[in-house]
C-alpha cells in the first residue's frame, strides 16, 4: 500500500465563520502487504493517527493526494473491487462494545462475515470457519454462540472482534487503539494475539496507539505523528532508543519512570490542541522546540533519510542541514 502526499482538511465551526484544520498533512508512506510486519502509528491525541487509519480503510476520503492499494486508488474503488478491498483490509476498532449492535447476538456477525465473503453458503457451513477464527483468538464457538455483547467482558469481546476480522482472511489488519479501553490485566493477552497473527499468517498489521511502551513491544517499524504530519519513522528499536526528532524525545520524556525518585514531568501538557500548530508554515513543533531556528518557523523541513541507518527518516532541519 502506498500513501502519496495524502492530506485531509476538516472545517471547524460554521460554514461561513469557521476555520480549516488539516488533520492529516501531506503524508507519504509505504506499507508492506505481505512482509509480516507490525507498523505502529504513534503520537499524542490529535496527531492524526485515527484519521490516517480511516483514510487507509477508505472510510475517510483524502482532500488531496492518493492512497493506493495494489495500484488502485482506494477513494474511487467500487463494485467487485471494493468488496475485494474490504475483504483484504480489515479494521479492529477501539471500543468493542461499539462494534456490535447490543440487540443482536454476536454469533450473527461471525456467520454473516463467512457467508457474505463467500466462505460458506449457509450457517451450518459457516460453523467450521467461525470456529477456527475463534480458536485462533483463544475462544470457542460454544462460549460465544447465542450470546449478546453485554454478556462478554471487554477483553472477550475484543477477541471476538479480532476473530470477525480474521474470517475474510485479510492481508492487512488495521487496529485503532485496540487495547486502550481494556483493563491492564487483559491488555497483554490481546497484544500477544496480534503478534501471533503476524507470525502465523504472515500478516501486516497497522497498530494505532498513543502508548510508546506498547508500540515498542509489538512493533517492527514505527511512525511518529504530530499535528497530522510524520516527523520521524523507522525501525522501532532505533527510533525509540535513539530518537532524532525533538518531539519524539519529548514523548519519551513524558513516560512515567519506574524509579520513585524520578517524577513524571507533569508540566508538559501534550493534550492541549493548538490550531496554530496544525496550520504552521514550518515545523509543527517549532514553537515548543528548544533547538528551533528561523527556518523552522517559516519552512517545513524535508523528509531526510539518515545515512548509515536503513529506512530511518526524520523531518527536522537539524538533520536536513547535515546533508
Amino acid at each position: 500500500m502506498n500513501i502519496r502526499d495524502a492530506s485531509k482538511v476538516f472545517r471547524v465551526g460554521g460554514l461561513l465563520s469557521g476555520s480549516k484544520l488539516t488533520a492529516v498533512d501531506n503524508v507519504s508512506l509505504t506499507i508492506g502487504q505481505n512482509d509480516a510486519k507490525v507498523l505502529s502509528l504513534v503520537g499524542e491525541s490529535g496527531s492524526g493517527k485515527t484519521t490516517l487509519s480511516r483514510m487507509i480503510l477508505g472510510l475517510v476520503k483524502p482532500t488531496c493526494g492518493q492512497i493506493l492499494y495494489n495500484g488502485t486508488n482506494v477513494s474511487v474503488v467500487k463494485g467487485k473491487q471494493l468488496c475485494k478491498f474490504r475483504q483484504e483490509i480489515q479494521p479492529i476498532f477501539q471500543n468493542p462494545f461499539e462494534a456490535f449492535n447490543p440487540l443482536k447476538r454476536v454469533d450473527r456477525y461471525l456467520y454473516g462475515a463467512a457467508i457474505n465473503y463467500n466462505l460458506a453458503k449457509s450457517k451450518d457451513e459457516a460453523e467450521n470457519v467461525v470456529s477456527e477464527a475463534l480458536r485462533v483468538v483463544g475462544l470457542s464457538l460454544d462460549s460465544v454462540k447465542g450470546k449478546f455483547p453485554h454478556e462478554f467482558s471487554g477483553g472477550e469481546l475484543q477477541r471476538v472482534s479480532i476473530a470477525r476480522a480474521l474470517i475474510p482472511q485479510p492481508q492487512v489488519l488495521i487496529a485503532d487503539e485496540p487495547v486502550s479501553m481494556l483493563d491492564a490485566s487483559v491488555k497483554m493477552g490481546i497484544i500477544n494475539i496480534f503478534l501471533q497473527l503476524k507470525q502465523k499468517f504472515d500478516m501486516s498489521i497497522i497498530f494505532v496507539t498513543h502508548d510508546l511502551d506498547t508500540a515498542y513491544y509489538i512493533s517492527d517499524d514505527i511512525v511518529v505523528m504530530l499535528r497530522g504530519a510524520i516527523v520521524e519513522s523507522g525501525p522501532v528499536q532505533e527510533v525509540l532508543t535513539k530518537p532524532l526528532h525533538p518531539y519524539t524525545r519529548l514523548l519519551l520524556d513524558c513516560l512515567p519512570e519506574p524509579d520513585p525518585e524520578k517524577r513524571w514531568k507533569e508540566q508538559i501538557r501534550l493534550s492541549d490542541l493548538e490550531v496554530t500548530e496544525f496550520e504552521a508554515l514550518g515545523c509543527k513543533f517549532a514553537k515548543r522546540c528548544p533547538h528551533a531556528k528561523e527556518i523552522c518557523l517559516t519552512k517545513r523541513p524535508p523528509k531526510t533519510e539518515i545515512k548509515d541507518a536503513p529506512s530511518r527518516y526524520v523531518e527536522c532541519w537539524r538533520h536536513a542541514c547535515k546533508d
